[in-house]
């Protein structure tokens, strides 16, 4: 455990202004600015602070402070979402990250799932304690998101249906298909159910194993949207397409092109399925 070193009235000062005027992450190019020094100045700055124990290094050139009723330096990132903006955007919280902000699960997740369109080599990061899971997209694809408040610093979070259509789209964002069926019926139960958009954002991302999963789905749980039904169906590109694919395909069902694994016949309790 490493306990904070005093500072000078100088460095104080500097320190006082340079969280004054940050919104939870601190950049060197952040520092000089403020501070209005060389980015050099500033880098050797912040790397003297965080030795102090006043600043949390979180990546080459990115801090965070350190709050002041911490007597030690060994500490979490306090809020992971702000990092995330800061390290990976353009982005946004999605997948089961957005499904808990909007309480579409009850289930608790201690990975913070991020949609970037950023090129990252590592899917699977850890930083600082904190661990991260990366999926891209191409930048025109960031939409049906809304800018949320996270302290002082605004975060770019899905929308319940972009949230929804997203774990439609990779079953992966929602941690596989039975969690994801629970959210997607939470979703459908709730004030936050909009189907116009639900229609919208899979027009948009114009993929077809989106309109088969979401049909095939609604037919099974919400029979009473044939709008959004007949309009999957009508989308429905050629080929088969699996329901998850991290699972191996067992079942097919013609009507929507769409391969079911082994478990869905064990988690339905039936064998019956809409062919």
């Amino acid at each position: 455990m490493n306990k904070k070193l005093g500072l000078g009235k100088l460095e104080r000062e500097r320190l006082t202004k340079l969280l004054r005027n940050t919104k939870g992450t601190i950049t060197v190019k952040d520092a000089a600015r403020i501070l209005s020094t060389t980015q050099s100045k500033a880098a050797k700055m912040l790397a003297r602070w965080a030795k102090k124990g006043w600043l949390l290094r979180v990546q080459r050139g990115l801090y965070v402070p350190i709050p002041l009723e911490s007597g030690t330096t060994d500490i979490a990132i306090e809020d992971p979402w702000v990092i995330a903006a800061r390290l990976f955007a353009p982005c946004y919280i999605g997948g089961w990250s957005a499904a808990e902000y909007w309480d579409l699960t009850e289930q608790i997740y201690r990975t913070t799932l991020v949609v970037t369109a950023r090129v990252i080599r590592k899917r699977n990061m850890v930083i600082s304690g904190t661990n991260f899971l990366l999926r891209t997209i191409a930048e025109d694809k960031i939409f049906g998101t809304k800018n949320v408040w996270r302290g002082q610093a605004k975060v770019l979070v899905s929308n319940p249906s972009r949230t929804v259509i997203d774990m439609i789209y990779d079953p992966k964002l929602g941690g596989g298909l039975r969690p994801i069926i629970d959210m997607l019926n939470n979703y459908l139960n709730s004030d936050k159910k909009q189907m116009d958009l639900l229609m919208e954002y899979a027009r948009r991302l114009n993929n077809g194993a989106v309109f088969k999963r979401l049909g095939f789905l609604l037919e099974q749980y919400a029979l009473q949207e044939k709008e959004v039904i007949n309009f999957c169906k009508s989308s429905m590109t050629k080929g088969n397409a699996l329901l998850d694919p991290s699972l191996e395909k067992y079942q097919l069902v013609s009507r929507w092109r769409l391969w079911l694994p082994k478990s869905w016949k064990i988690d339905q309790g039936s064998t019956d399925v809409l062919c």
